[in-house]
C-alpha cells in the first residue's frame, strides 16, 4: 500500500537515518516511544514504519466494522493520511500510537457508514422517482376523466357528485343545499358512482 502523504522536505530525515543503507533496519529497532517522537517531527519514513507495524491492525478493525474489504482498505488509507496531517497534535498522554490510530479509525469508519447511508438514500430516491412520477400522472389523468364524466351527468346526479367530490359536502349538506330528500341524494350518488367506476375502468383498461 502506498500512503498518500507528501514527501518529506529536504533535510527532514533524522541524522541517524540519513544516507545510510541500514536506515530501515534502524527504524524497526525503534521503541514505540522513540517512533512516536520521531513521527511527530514530520519524517515520512516513520509514518511508513507505523504502517508496517499497525496497518494490519487498522485494516482488521475497519473490516470488522464495515464488512467490506475495499471500504476497509480505503479507510486504512484515510487513517494514515489523517494521522500524518494531525501528527503535531499527538501526545503520549492521548494513548499509545496504535490506540491513537484506532481512535482515528473509529471516526473514519463512522464517516464511511454515513456516506453509505447517504448513497443508499440517494439510490432509493432515484429508483422511486420514476414510479412516483408515473403515479402522479395517472392520478392527474383520472381526475380529468372524473371531472369530465361528472360534467356530462344529468342533474341532479351531476350536481350531487360535484358537491361531494370537489367540495367535500356530506350527503346531508347536499340534501339541504339542493332541497332534496336525503334518500334521493344517496340514491343518485350510488348510481352515479357506479357509472363513474365503469367509465374509469373503460378509460384505464
Amino acid at each position: 500500500m502506498t500512503l498518500g502523504v507528501p514527501p518529506p522536505d529536504a533535510g527532514s530525515s533524522s541524522p541517524r537515518d540519513s544516507g545510510r543503507p541500514g536506515a530501515s533496519d534502524d527504524l524497526r529497532e525503534l521503541t514505540q516511544e522513540e517512533l512516536a517522537e520521531a513521527f511527530v517531527t514530520g519524517d515520512t519514513a516513520h509514518l511508513e514504519e507505523m504502517y508496517r507495524r499497525w496497518g494490519a491492525l487498522v485494516l482488521t478493525a475497519a473490516h470488522r466494522a464495515l464488512g467490506d474489504l475495499a471500504d476497509a482498505e480505503d479507510v486504512v488509507q484515510q487513517v494514515f493520511v489523517s494521522a500524518w496531517r494531525s501528527r503535531s497534535g499527538y501526545a503520549p498522554a492521548l494513548g499509545s500510537l496504535p490506540a491513537w490510530l484506532l481512535g482515528i479509525t473509529r471516526h473514519r469508519v463512522i464517516d464511511r457508514i454515513r456516506s453509505r447511508e447517504r448513497e443508499l438514500t440517494l439510490r432509493n430516491r432515484l429508483r422511486s422517482e420514476p414510479e412516483r412520477r408515473t403515479s402522479e400522472v395517472a392520478e392527474s389523468v383520472d381526475r380529468l376523466v372524473l371531472a369530465e364524466e361528472i360534467r356530462l351527468l344529468p342533474d341532479p346526479r351531476g350536481a350531487i357528485l360535484e358537491l361531494a367530490f370537489w367540495h367535500g359536502f356530506s350527503y346531508s349538506q347536499i340534501a339541504d343545499r339542493l332541497g332534496l330528500p336525503l334518500g334521493t341524494v344517496k340514491s343518485h350518488a350510488r348510481r352515479g358512482l357506479l357509472h363513474l367506476r365503469a367509465r374509469l375502468e373503460e378509460v384505464t383498461s
